[in-house]
């Protein structure tokens, strides 16, 4: 079931994004830019088409606002402490030296923390708010955009 109106959850969540994605464009990781050039094309779609569909769904679904009403609310918290290791892991990085490594790393267990974490606290917050079309959004973002951050890895680590 889902219902249409605005999200204070969602605003929130898309500024513990956007923010430190803000900041982090003016203190990107040297050679950055010689990795964006190789992404697959196929992964930047998902990637794109899952960014706009998540922004919007996370706005325009009152689904997503706190409801301490019954247990389901464990969802909600889990993902909150799952946007919360986010902001941790992006502090770590702009204390590190800010190179390649650093941008891709793991945060307790979690493999590319920076796009992992964000992609599960939003399926949780779907899961939440039992609403579908943002379950589908994050899967759709997911397979790009932690595809994306895979294969930097990759790169990285082969040489």
């Amino acid at each position: 079931m889902f219902h249409f109106g605005f999200s204070y959850v969602g605003l929130i969540y898309l500024l513990m994004l956007f923010i430190p994605n803000g900041i982090w464009a003016k203190h990107k990781p040297l050679g950055y830019e010689e990795y964006v050039v190789k992404e697959n094309k196929v992964l930047q779609g998902f990637e794109r088409i899952g960014e706009v569909l998540v922004c919007c769904c996370a706005l325009i679904f009152s689904d997503f606002n706190i409801r301490l009403d019954s247990l389901w609310s464990i969802w909600l918290l889990l993902s909150f402490v799952l946007m919360l290791l986010y902001e941790v892991y992006w502090i770590r990085y702009f204390k590190s030296e800010k190179k390649m490594s650093d941008f891709y790393s793991s945060l307790c267990g979690v493999p590319v923390a920076g796009a992992t974490l964000p992609v599960c606290a939003f399926f949780l917050l779907g899961i939440y708010g039992r609403n579908i079309f943002l379950l589908i959004s994050v899967m759709i973002l997911g397979i790009g955009h932690i595809g994306i951050h895979l294969q930097h890895r990759n790169r990285i680590m082969k040489k």
